[in-house]
């Protein structure tokens, strides 16, 4: 795996400077901590196995660096930007990745989708946006008693104290919270919300809804 990312990484950097896919300012030691972030989920939780949806993959946090950790397990990489989905397919290419799936669209819509509603058993979400959104993103995409993995800051608390009536309309609980520090930023979380029961047919609603009214 080291050997993969380590690749990922420096093909990130040289196609950071022609189409900024992260701040033009990161260098090698802020990707590295990326990269650390996105695997400290698997010091509680394993993937092996297991079908994971990444929503807003971006520029591969923390979707495509789980898929190199964890080769046996299948991960969806949603991301609706061209040019961060196209550095997607351009990285599983050059680095040979059978594990992993490319799809260029909203969450909203895949959520209404047969083929993917109710499929995944993990979905996994870094820097997207508020929980109470994410949960409207991805609760309707994880199988009963499926999880939803969301990587937090500080205010993990009160963001979980907002999502009380979108988890409640959705079916969903929250599980566990998981803590650790990284080198710049003391207090991160990871928080654990299980589909607890099943998500009623209106929900995600349209395209941007979610976003702009949040439950």
């Amino acid at each position: 795996m080291e050997i993969n990312v380590n690749r990922f990484k420096q093909l990130l950097e040289e196609e950071n400077k022609k189409q900024n896919l992260i701040s033009r300012k990161t260098g090698p030691e802020e990707i590295e901590q990326h990269v650390k972030d996105s695997l400290q989920v698997l010091q509680w939780i394993s993937l092996s196995g297991r079908q994971v949806v990444d929503i807003g993959s971006g520029a591969g946090f923390p979707g495509l660096i789980l898929a190199l950790a964890c080769p046996d397990c299948y991960v969806t990489l949603v991301e609706s930007d061209l040019k961060k989905s196209g550095f997607l397919k351009y990285a599983c290419t050059e680095l040979n990745l059978s594990n992993v799936e490319i799809i260029r669209d909203r969450a909203e819509i895949l959520g209404q989708s047969p083929e993917h509603r109710n499929r995944y058993d993990v979905c996994t979400s870094r820097a997207v946006a508020a929980m109470r959104i994410m949960l409207e993103y991805g609760i309707p995409l994880v199988k009963p008693e499926g999880m939803l993995l969301l990587w937090k800051g500080s205010g993990y608390q009160q963001e979980i104290a907002d999502a009380q009536n979108a988890l409640k309309a959705l079916g969903g609980i929250v599980e566990e919270v998981y803590f650790y520090k990284l080198l710049h930023e003391r207090d991160r979380a990871i928080v654990v919300v299980k589909k607890a029961g099943p998500t009623p047919p209106q929900y995600p609603r349209k395209v941007g809804v979610p976003s702009k009214k949040p439950l």
